[in-house]
């Protein structure tokens, strides 16, 4: 029985599949074929099933506006005192009295330096005794000279006895003159030996203690530096200095910006009040001056400065952020966003930073839209992107134009 199940069809016979059991037609056989035959017809050339396409990125998209602005540029500067004393004596002595704590803050007349007085006084005194007697020889020359005039009219004297009476009172005059001069300048000695501040501002250390000679206008007491209001130096390349010239308004003084090393941002409000009238031939640059107020003497001269002052006025300036201007090489270009939501590269021109924005000089117009974040999903010119519409970052907070720019010593 199982010979017959291994023995091959005869010719011309018709194939059969069986069970290895009954030895009876499988007739399911046909279902399963046509069910493959379906499942190959799913498939492509290669085998696999069709992918869809992606849909487009989404990315964020600003539209370009122009707006006034003022651009700034920040300098490196230093403070110094308007009015700086070297302190020295106007008469010799001996330092009687220290009447300061160093590095106080004094105002103008306040005692520094007292010298020892009594020399002073005494020479006083005898000025005075000597204005005395010359008074009172210039009384008695007057006398004589006045009976002198009398006599003359009625012959009783020469003319020689006249006009040596006449020459007496003139003599005695001048010896008075003389004698209140000496007065006047013993007088102002003694002054002297109260040594004041001359201007207001803080006192620094002083370099000679009671006791020790002190030569007139030769040894320094201390020095003195005014502390309200203060100046700011800073200086400007010539490209640079050639730009704010034009912007400068002798009516109406330039506000600049202030800040000292360890702040952030510009805290300190000053104005421009000078500008040198010639550029330095050996570096090329220009020197400004700002005034700084500083009521509560804070700020001390010699200390560096950052300086922020504007060098320019746009009426219509196109800014846009930073981080959508991209570089290939050595060109700047942004993806411009079309009707249809397609994007091309647009090459730009920068001009100067302000805060995270940037202006620009030429590509765009107000009305283009452009690509300010999500350019990573951007793979090749022309492809279609989903746009998300954002604004773009303000300007400074304290206008909607001013900005801090490369810094320049």
């Amino acid at each position: 029985m199982m010979e017959k199940f291994n023995q091959p069809p005869a010719p011309g016979a018709r194939s059969a599949a069986f069970t290895p059991v009954t030895g009876q037609p499988v007739k399911w056989l046909p279902a399963i074929w046509l069910l493959a035959a379906l499942s190959l017809a799913g498939c492509d050339a290669h085998g696999e099933p069709q992918a869809a396409a992606p849909p487009p990125p989404e990315v964020d998209v600003a539209t370009v506006a122009a707006e006034p602005i003022t651009l700034t540029e920040t300098f490196t500067g230093r403070i110094e005192a308007p009015e700086t004393v070297a302190l020295r004596p106007r008469v010799s002595g001996y330092v009687d009295e220290i009447a300061f704590t160093e590095g106080q803050l004094v105002k103008a007349g306040d005692l520094l330096f007292r010298i020892d007085p009594r020399p002073y006084a005494a020479r006083v005194d005898a000025a005075k005794a000597a204005l005395a007697q010359a008074r009172s020889q210039r009384q008695l020359a007057d006398v004589e000279a006045g009976r002198s005039r009398k006599l003359i009219g009625r012959h009783m004297i020469s003319q020689e006895q006249h006009d040596q009476r006449q020459a007496a009172a003139q003599d005695a005059r001048a010896r008075e003159a003389q004698a209140r001069a000496t007065l006047t300048s013993a007088e102002l000695d003694l002054e002297y030996t109260r040594v004041t501040a001359p201007v207001a501002g803080r006192a620094g250390r002083a370099m000679v203690t009671r006791g020790n000679l002190a030569n007139a206008d030769q040894t320094l007491l201390t020095t003195l530096v005014s502390v309200d209001p203060l100046y700011v130096y800073f200086d400007s390349n010539e490209g640079g200095a050639e730009s704010t010239q034009a912007n400068l308004d002798p009516a109406h003084p330039v506000p600049v910006r202030v800040s000292l090393t360890g702040e952030s941002g510009f805290p300190h409000r000053g104005r421009l009040d000078f500008v040198d009238n010639r550029i330095d031939p050996t570096t090329g640059t220009l020197t400004y001056r700002a005034v700084l107020d500083n009521p509560e003497g804070r700020i001390r001269p010699g200390q560096f400065a950052r300086v922020e002052m504007p060098v320019a006025s746009l009426t219509a300036a196109v800014l846009i952020d930073r981080q959508a201007v991209l570089t290939n090489q050595d060109r700047r270009f942004v993806y411009r966003v079309a009707d249809d939501n397609s994007v091309t590269p647009r090459p730009v021109v920068t001009g100067r930073a302000v805060g995270d924005r940037v202006v620009i000089r030429d590509g765009l117009a107000p009305g283009d839209r452009i690509v300010v974040n999500g350019t990573q999903k951007i793979f090749a010119p022309g492809m279609t992107i989903s746009p998300h519409p954002v604004d773009q970052h303000p300007a400074n907070p304290q206008s909607t134009a001013e900005g801090a720019l490369t810094s320049r010593s």
